[in-house]
């Protein structure tokens, strides 16, 4: 990607390399007369931080001369920089409400979300190798302090304004995912909502109360408000710029359609658990991509749900699924 000036704003794209399978992440400086924006902050690594010094170099601006950095989400591919940004320049850091206690990683939430996978995979039929996953995640709480975001973090919702943007909430990704709407140039950045390349998982996650958010119903909503909105480019957290995102938007909401139909025919030839159907659909990548293969199962049957195409009800202690 090259760096785009449109009007008196600039695009500067930031793209390192990331360990996961995703491949590169991008950051995006936006310049104009007045302010310097850090739109996500990449990963923890020696090589988004090179990647960001230099692009800053390069355009004439050191980390002094950021005026705020806007968060899309709380994955740490997105946020990685911010412990070291902050500790050397003073700058304000935006994000969504709900990502405030996974960015600064309150022990009461994440033990609250390690409880709430343990029930999820036992309701969902994954027996031990639930048990295994969330045991996992359980220990993981006692090593989250390197992540924790330390910089206060200023809040921003739906239609607030930040400078040029507009905040649109993007749920489905991540329950806290925004993104910033430049409505004069007709652009969109999007962090994860929407890639070029691959499909979005939606991952599955609770609410503050431990409630399940149907997260895959919530991410075709925020594709469909996203088309809504007729960008002429959006600038997504991998990969290349998407310029005609409502074809894209189009192909991933009748992909999930597709997806969900597909179940809907495993389940009415037996397959009744959420764990079986991951089993049927991924069996090379069910305890390997144990996590990202759940959420889009029991997304998919969420979304199912929604359109009254299936139905359930609990044996044992289990949610069976009936077509």
């Amino acid at each position: 990607m090259n760096g785009e000036v449109t009007a008196s704003r600039r695009v500067i794209p930031v793209v390192a390399p990331t360990p996961y399978d995703v491949g590169d992440v991008n950051m995006f400086l936006v310049s104009d007369e007045r302010t310097l924006t850090l739109i996500d902050a990449g990963d923890d690594s020696e090589a988004c931080w090179d990647a960001l010094h230099g692009a800053l170099e390069r355009a004439g601006f050191a980390l002094r001369d950021l005026s705020q950095i806007l968060i899309t989400h709380s994955h740490p591919d997105h946020t990685g920089l911010v412990n070291r940004i902050t500790a050397l320049t003073d700058v304000p850091v935006y994000a969504h409400p709900e990502a405030v206690p996974r960015l600064t990683r309150e022990p009461d939430f994440l033990s609250m979300r390690a409880s709430f996978y343990k029930r999820l995979y036992r309701e969902m039929g994954c027996g031990e190798a639930g048990e295994r996953h969330a045991a996992r995640l359980q220990r993981a709480i006692r090593n989250n302090d390197p992540s924790k975001i330390k910089a206060p973090i200023r809040t921003l919702r739906e239609s607030d304004r930040i400078g040029a943007y507009r905040v649109i909430e993007v749920p489905g990704h991540s329950p806290d995912h925004l993104a910033f709407w430049d409505e004069r140039e007709k652009r969109l950045f999007a962090g994860d909502h929407l890639i070029r390349h691959i499909s979005s998982n939606a991952f599955v996650e609770p609410d503050r109360e431990g409630n399940r958010i149907p997260t895959l119903v919530a991410y075709a909503r925020s594709l469909t408000k996203c088309l809504e909105l007729k960008a002429d480019i959006v600038y997504t957290g991998h990969g290349e710029p998407v310029d005609r995102p409502h074809e894209l938007i189009g192909k991933r909401l009748a992909r999930i359609e597709e997806k969900a139909e597909k179940l809907k025919a495993y389940i009415r030839s037996g397959s009744t658990t959420a764990f079986q159907l991951a089993q049927i659909l991924y069996p090379q990548k069910y305890d390997s991509e144990f996590s990202a293969v759940m959420s889009e199962i029991i997304g998919l049957l969420d979304y199912a749900e929604s359109k009254a195409a299936i139905g359930k009800a609990m044996r044992s202690g289990v949610w069976h699924y009936e077509a």
